[in-house]
Parts: C-alpha cells; structure tokens; sequence
C-alpha cells in the first residue's frame, strides 16, 4: 500500500472521528429541541375524564406539529399549579388567575369558546325563597363558592361584585365546595345563603338534572370576561408558537376538529393577547389587594 492510500485512509478517520465528534456534541441540543411537547390541562374534571377529553386535541396537536405532544393530568389544583410554577407545560390550558399569576413565564396564545361563546361571566346564586334581593343582604351571612381561592370565575368575579357593593371580606362567612357545580347545588339545599359559580350555572344539564332550577336566582352577574386562556413558555421559538395558535384557532373550520372539539367540551378556541385579561386583573388586584 503506497504513502498515498495511507494517508487518505488516515484522512477519512480523521474525518469520522470528527463527525462523530460534532454528533455528540450536537446531539442534546437536537434532542431538546425535538423533544415531546408537554401539554397541561386545568383539572375541572378529573384525570381520567381530562385524559378522555383532552387526548384528541393532544394527537391532533402532534399531527399537525409533526413533534411527539404528551398530555399530563393532574390530580388537583394544587398538583397542577406545581406544574405551572416549574414550568413542566410546554403549552397549557388554565384559569384567568392562574394565567395572570404565570404571566412572565407564559405567553397566553388562545381562548376557550364554551356553549357557542368566547366570554363567561361570575355569578352569585340564592333561593327565590330567600328573601334576598341584594347584594348588602349577604352581610353576616355564608357564601358558598366553587373551588377555592384561586377560582377566577366561581370565587374572586363574585368576591369583586360583593366589595363594589360595600361588603368586606370579613363580613362574609366564606367556605368552599369543590366545585362551582357543587356550590348551587349546596345553596339549593340550604348549606348556605348564596353560591358563587358561572353565569350559565342554571343552564347545565348535570345541575339540573340534580335540583330544581327553578327554585334558584341570579342575584348579581358580573361583566362578560374572556374565557379560558391557553398559553405556552415564553422561551417557544416564534414559529412553533405561531404554528401552535394556527393549529388550535383552525380546529373549528373542519368536521373533524369541531368532532374534537366536542369531546373536550368545547365549541372552538380563537385568537387571544395579554391585553384581553386586563380586566380579569383589576378585579384580582381588589380581591387580593397584590399586584400581577
């Protein structure tokens, strides 16, 4: 073998172990960036019905992304929130609190339409036979409300509508049920004076197939919000955000995204930027006296 073909030979190796070399080093990056999407859902049901729901919306996510979307349930609110704080989603649906609370880390894309609309209000319920025909009446009295303190529609909108009329915080015995479902029902039966829930609480088959309706009132309906936010990491590269938004906004345009759409509860999800929640933030900062 002549000093030629040796030294291509040497040339060659040279050349793989540097490939290789470049491979290795590349390779973590590429796996991050090729990794799974992480998809977050807030828990208004529980993880087997989230996982029933949800899961279509997270292959046709997939699909369409053409990268591997994993859904991840949560047991509970306090579960999920842990989630947000350690930022495990990649993109996620949640609250309007919980979206103002992660705001610096997330970057709301997207909206809910629920029941045909893309805005729900807070509610506050009593029994016709109450006696109870304003809000000032409540003075002294217990509010049931659905979730905990951190429920934007069933607890801080209907706090909000209690201060604007003069009420304080202590003037109210406040306890929970755990859901805002549960709460109508709690007040239909007497476990309380008023129940905070949404304004289409009266509406909702599982509701009404539980109690007489008829015997319950809206004593007060806040001002239309913006439903539900969906929001991914601040650190998404622009073009997978954009594609993530396109992907959610155009499911309604077919049959088969509006089928899925069904199964998650849900009539379509439209366009949404920050400035579509300050709203939502003024009532926070008077129920909870902080800033974003």
């Amino acid at each position: 073998m002549g000093i030629h073909q040796v030294s291509i030979r040497a040339a060659r190796r040279a050349g793989i172990l540097l490939l290789l070399c470049l491979t290795a080093a590349a390779s973590p990056a590429l796996r991050a960036e090729d990794g799974p999407l992480v998809l977050g859902i807030f828990p208004r049901y529980n993880a087997t019905e989230t996982t029933t729901r949800y899961t279509p919306i997270a292959d046709y996510l997939q699909q369409r992304l053409h990268r591997k979307v994993t859904l991840l349930t949560s047991k509970d609110f306090q579960s999920f929130w842990r989630g947000i704080e350690e930022r495990r989603y990649d993109i996620v649906q949640y609250n309007q609190y919980h979206y103002i609370r992660s705001a610096k880390t997330y970057q709301v894309i997207a909206h809910n339409k629920e029941f045909g609309k893309s805005t729900m209000a807070g509610a506050l319920y009593v029994r016709k036979d109450s006696g109870i025909t304003d809000l000032k009446q409540l003075r002294g009295r217990t509010v049931l409300f659905g979730g905990g303190e951190d429920a934007m529609i069933s607890y801080i909108v209907p706090m909000y509508m209690m201060l604007q009329a003069g009420l304080k915080k202590d003037e109210i015995k406040s306890e929970f049920a755990v859901t805002p479902i549960n709460s109508v029902i709690g007040v239909y039966n007497k476990l309380a004076e008023a129940a905070g829930s949404a304004d289409n609480a009266l509406g909702q088959p599982v509701i009404r197939n539980a109690i007489d309706t008829d015997q319950l009132t809206a004593l007060a309906v806040s001002e239309q919000l913006l439903q539900l936010p969906w929001a991914v990491k601040r650190t998404t590269p622009t073009k997978l955000r954009e594609a993530i938004q396109a992907a959610l906004v155009n499911l309604e345009g077919t049959e088969a995204g509006r089928n899925i759409l069904k199964t998650a509860l849900l009539t379509g999800i439209g366009k949404a930027q920050d400035r579509d929640y300050d709203p939502h933030r003024k009532m926070v900062r008077a129920v909870t006296g902080g800033s974003d």
